[in-house]
Protein backbone atom coordinates (compact mmCIF):
# COMPACT_ATOMS: atom_id res chain seq x y z
CA UNK A 1 0.00 0.00 0.00
CA UNK A 2 1.76 3.70 -1.18
CA UNK A 3 0.60 6.78 1.05
CA UNK A 4 1.47 9.79 0.26
CA UNK A 5 3.52 12.70 1.54
CA UNK A 6 0.00 13.70 3.49
CA UNK A 7 0.13 10.82 5.58
CA UNK A 8 3.56 10.92 6.47
CA UNK A 9 4.05 14.07 6.92
CA UNK A 10 0.73 14.38 9.04
CA UNK A 11 1.16 12.09 11.31
CA UNK A 12 4.75 13.45 12.13
CA UNK A 13 2.88 17.22 12.31
CA UNK A 14 0.57 14.97 14.74
CA UNK A 15 3.18 13.97 16.45
CA UNK A 16 5.04 16.71 17.26
CA UNK A 17 1.75 18.71 18.51
CA UNK A 18 0.95 16.12 21.29
CA UNK A 19 4.90 15.80 22.38
CA UNK A 20 3.95 19.52 23.10
CA UNK A 21 0.51 18.42 25.46
CA UNK A 22 -3.19 19.81 25.11
CA UNK A 23 -2.05 23.25 26.73
CA UNK A 24 0.56 24.16 25.05
CA UNK A 25 0.02 25.41 20.89
CA UNK A 26 2.51 24.68 19.06
CA UNK A 27 3.22 26.52 15.72
CA UNK A 28 4.08 25.34 12.24
CA UNK A 29 6.84 27.27 11.81
CA UNK A 30 8.51 25.33 14.82
CA UNK A 31 7.47 21.61 13.49
CA UNK A 32 8.68 22.57 10.33
CA UNK A 33 11.77 23.33 11.22
CA UNK A 34 11.94 20.91 13.89
CA UNK A 35 11.48 18.16 11.39
CA UNK A 36 12.92 19.75 8.43
CA UNK A 37 9.67 20.04 6.36
CA UNK A 38 8.05 22.48 3.84
CA UNK A 39 6.36 25.07 5.87
CA UNK A 40 3.27 25.52 2.99
CA UNK A 41 2.54 22.04 2.69
CA UNK A 42 2.35 21.71 6.43
CA UNK A 43 -0.11 24.55 5.92
CA UNK A 44 -2.62 22.38 4.09
CA UNK A 45 -2.27 18.96 5.78
CA UNK A 46 -3.34 21.00 9.02
CA UNK A 47 -6.37 21.99 7.53
CA UNK A 48 -7.29 18.38 6.38
CA UNK A 49 -6.79 17.57 10.37
CA UNK A 50 -8.31 20.45 11.37
CA UNK A 51 -11.37 19.71 9.76
CA UNK A 52 -11.15 16.06 10.78
CA UNK A 53 -11.67 17.01 14.13
CA UNK A 54 -8.16 15.83 15.36
CA UNK A 55 -6.29 19.69 15.82
CA UNK A 56 -7.83 22.57 16.98
CA UNK A 57 -5.73 26.39 16.31
CA UNK A 58 -5.44 29.19 18.88
CA UNK A 59 -4.49 32.82 17.30
CA UNK A 60 -2.19 35.20 19.18
CA UNK A 61 1.38 35.77 19.73
CA UNK A 62 1.32 32.43 21.62
CA UNK A 63 -0.89 31.07 19.03
CA UNK A 64 -0.58 27.45 16.78
CA UNK A 65 -1.66 24.37 17.49
CA UNK A 66 -2.87 21.63 19.73
CA UNK A 67 -4.75 18.29 19.75
CA UNK A 68 -8.51 17.91 19.74
CA UNK A 69 -8.57 15.13 21.45
CA UNK A 70 -6.39 12.72 23.94
CA UNK A 71 -3.60 11.14 21.77
CA UNK A 72 -5.32 7.96 23.24
CA UNK A 73 -8.40 8.56 21.36
CA UNK A 74 -6.60 9.21 17.79
CA UNK A 75 -6.20 6.44 15.73
CA UNK A 76 -4.25 6.10 12.87
CA UNK A 77 -6.67 4.72 10.59
CA UNK A 78 -8.94 7.98 11.31
CA UNK A 79 -5.47 9.86 10.75
CA UNK A 80 -5.07 8.71 7.43
CA UNK A 81 -8.51 8.72 6.13
CA UNK A 82 -8.63 12.39 6.73
CA UNK A 83 -5.63 12.83 4.59
CA UNK A 84 -5.69 10.34 2.08
CA UNK A 85 -9.58 10.08 1.73
CA UNK A 86 -9.10 6.26 1.74
CA UNK A 87 -7.44 3.00 2.50
CA UNK A 88 -7.78 0.65 -0.68
CA UNK A 89 -4.79 -1.33 -1.67
CA UNK A 90 -5.43 -0.45 -5.22
CA UNK A 91 -6.55 2.48 -7.38
CA UNK A 92 -8.76 -0.71 -8.71
CA UNK A 93 -10.40 -0.69 -5.37
CA UNK A 94 -13.72 1.52 -4.04
CA UNK A 95 -14.05 1.13 -0.70
CA UNK A 96 -17.29 0.48 0.09
CA UNK A 97 -17.63 0.69 3.79
CA UNK A 98 -21.35 2.54 3.99
CA UNK A 99 -23.30 -0.20 2.88
CA UNK A 100 -21.98 -3.73 4.43
CA UNK A 101 -17.74 -2.90 4.09
CA UNK A 102 -16.38 -4.83 1.19
CA UNK A 103 -14.34 -3.88 -0.91
CA UNK A 104 -15.13 -4.01 -4.51
CA UNK A 105 -13.40 -4.59 -7.89
CA UNK A 106 -13.76 -1.86 -9.93
CA UNK A 107 -13.08 -3.23 -13.20
CA UNK A 108 -16.06 -3.07 -15.57
CA UNK A 109 -15.36 -6.54 -17.70
CA UNK A 110 -15.40 -8.78 -14.72
CA UNK A 111 -19.28 -9.63 -14.58
CA UNK A 112 -19.48 -8.76 -11.13
CA UNK A 113 -16.77 -11.18 -9.99
CA UNK A 114 -13.94 -8.91 -9.13
CA UNK A 115 -10.27 -9.80 -10.48
CA UNK A 116 -8.40 -12.61 -9.91
CA UNK A 117 -6.69 -11.06 -7.07
CA UNK A 118 -9.19 -9.49 -5.28
CA UNK A 119 -9.01 -11.97 -2.04
CA UNK A 120 -4.79 -10.83 -1.80
CA UNK A 121 -5.51 -7.34 -1.94
CA UNK A 122 -8.72 -7.46 0.67
CA UNK A 123 -6.53 -9.24 3.20
CA UNK A 124 -3.84 -6.18 2.34
CA UNK A 125 -6.56 -3.83 3.18
CA UNK A 126 -7.61 -5.42 6.27
CA UNK A 127 -4.25 -5.92 7.37
CA UNK A 128 -3.13 -2.63 6.79
CA UNK A 129 -6.50 -1.36 8.16
CA UNK A 130 -6.55 -3.02 11.18
CA UNK A 131 -2.65 -1.95 12.31
CA UNK A 132 -3.64 1.16 11.94
CA UNK A 133 -6.70 0.86 13.77
CA UNK A 134 -5.08 -0.75 16.61
CA UNK A 135 -2.17 2.07 16.71
CA UNK A 136 -2.78 5.14 18.70
CA UNK A 137 -1.15 9.02 18.71
CA UNK A 138 -0.54 8.09 22.45
CA UNK A 139 2.29 5.32 21.15
CA UNK A 140 3.76 7.09 18.59
CA UNK A 141 4.36 9.86 21.24
CA UNK A 142 5.66 7.70 23.62
CA UNK A 143 8.13 5.98 20.97
CA UNK A 144 9.01 9.36 19.38
CA UNK A 145 9.80 11.22 22.89
CA UNK A 146 11.91 8.19 24.03
CA UNK A 147 14.33 9.49 21.10
CA UNK A 148 14.33 12.90 20.10
CA UNK A 149 13.42 16.60 22.00
CA UNK A 150 10.33 18.35 21.95
CA UNK A 151 9.98 20.70 18.80
CA UNK A 152 11.89 24.25 19.11
CA UNK A 153 14.70 22.44 21.96
CA UNK A 154 18.01 20.83 21.20
CA UNK A 155 19.34 17.81 21.50
CA UNK A 156 21.50 17.28 24.69
CA UNK A 157 25.13 15.90 23.86
CA UNK A 158 24.63 12.35 22.86
CA UNK A 159 21.07 12.32 22.47
CA UNK A 160 19.92 11.72 19.03
CA UNK A 161 18.85 14.12 16.39
CA UNK A 162 15.87 13.84 13.76
CA UNK A 163 17.56 12.93 10.34
CA UNK A 164 16.68 14.83 7.77
CA UNK A 165 13.08 14.11 5.81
Amino acid sequence: MFFTTKAEYGVRLLIEIGRQGQDQPVSLKVIADTENLPLAYLERIVALLKRAGLVQSTRGAHGGYVLARKPTDIRMDEVVLALEGSLAPMECFVDDRADDGRVLCSHHDDSGRGCATKLLWTRVQVGVSNTLAQTSLAELIEFQSRQLPRAGERAAPGERTPAPA
